[in-house]
């Protein structure tokens, strides 16, 4: 990739960190555009969001604040660290479950 797609990408990134809603906004915004840092991070986003909307409703089964606490910094850990390689214009995959995501959303932002 070249400067000037990871530069027209990076706010489209960074939106895709914040919730759900902001992985749908980016997604729409990128479909004419087909940025590929853009994408990448989009696939990201998406894939950790719904991998914390699924896992947060059967943590929320415990109802225990020491789970609930521990699984809210691992994944505030994560989206910051997503958010950090989009602002830094870096395609790093998340640890541990980023390259499934590119794998399992492999066809959006072609």
């Amino acid at each position: 990739m070249d400067h000037n797609t990871i530069e027209q990408g990076k706010t489209m990134a960074i939106i895709s960190y914040l919730t759900i809603i902001g992985s749908v906004i980016a997604l729409i915004l990128n479909n004419d555009k087909k940025n590929e840092f853009a994408a990448f991070h989009i696939r990201q986003g998406l894939g950790l969001c719904s991998t914390y909307l699924i896992l947060g409703y059967f943590i929320g089964q415990f109802d225990s604040w020491l789970i609930s606490i521990g699984f809210w910094i691992g994944f505030g850990i994560l989206f910051f660290y997503g958010v950090i390689m989009a602002a830094s214009g870096k395609t790093q995959e998340i640890p541990l479950i980023g390259r499934f995501y590119q794998n399992f959303f492999k066809n959006l932002g072609k």
